[in-house]
């Protein structure tokens, strides 16, 4: 049994991409697998109740012109798209992760987190949700599945908010500094939205200690959106 841990955020672009091609590699290893996803936040200190659309927001935080951001959507939406994803980044708007994060690890205990993961990254970049709102993130549980009126109690009330830490925590003690970022075993790290072939080989060497990295992933508030 090979266990993986990914760590990401649900607002990194990158993350997503990663997330495709780990389940294409997957799909291609006759081996027994589980993944899990921790959590990770890029920016932490996003506003609350701030849903401007990411564009706004990624130009004032960085000092980019709108065409600077603009060039560098349209590149990135291009290589999602060669992984069967559609991002939207006119529809995408801002939000601080913490309660979406609170609520991954809420979904794990019902064994629906990777479904959730899907539907959480699916709503930002592609619908335009606003993830950090409670009622949304509540909605968005309740289509995969969960409890809605647990969902929303679990929000409320604050839970799993230590858990998100611990993940986090985690990170810091790995020398993990940007998402996505996979680890096989505890053994074998991947850094960045590799190639399929880099995970399937991760799936076959777990001795190795690190396979690759890449320009292809977010560090800190470096790609936050």
């Amino acid at each position: 049994m090979i266990q993986v841990e990914v760590w990401s955020d649900i607002v990194c672009p990158w993350c997503y991409i990663g997330k495709r091609r780990l389940e294409t590699a997957l799909s291609r290893y006759d081996g027994a697998v589980t993944v899990e996803w921790r959590s990770y936040q890029l920016d932490p200190s996003t506003p609350v109740g701030d849903p401007r659309p990411v564009g706004e927001s990624l130009a004032a935080r960085k000092g980019l012109s709108a065409s600077q951001v603009k060039g560098m959507f349209a590149q990135v939406t291009q290589i999602a798209a060669d992984e069967g994803l559609a991002y939207d980044f006119d529809r995408a708007r801002t939000a601080n992760t913490l309660d979406a994060h609170r609520l991954l690890h809420f979904a794990k205990g019902a064994g629906l987190q990777a479904a959730l993961q899907e539907r959480l990254m699916h709503a930002y970049f592609t619908e335009g949700a606003d993830i950090g709102d409670q009622a949304v993130l509540a909605g968005l549980a309740a289509a995969v599945g969960l409890d809605e009126v647990a969902a929303k109690q679990a929000l409320a009330d604050g839970s799993y908010a230590a858990d998100v830490r611990a993940d986090i925590a985690t990170a810091r003690e790995y020398g993990i500094n940007g998402v996505p970022f996979f680890v096989f075993n505890q053994r074998v790290g991947v850094s960045g939205a590799q190639p399929v072939e880099v995970f399937e080989q991760a799936l076959r060497q777990s001795s190795l200690t690190v396979l690759g990295s890449s320009d292809h992933a977010c560090a800190d508030d470096s790609c936050a959106i």
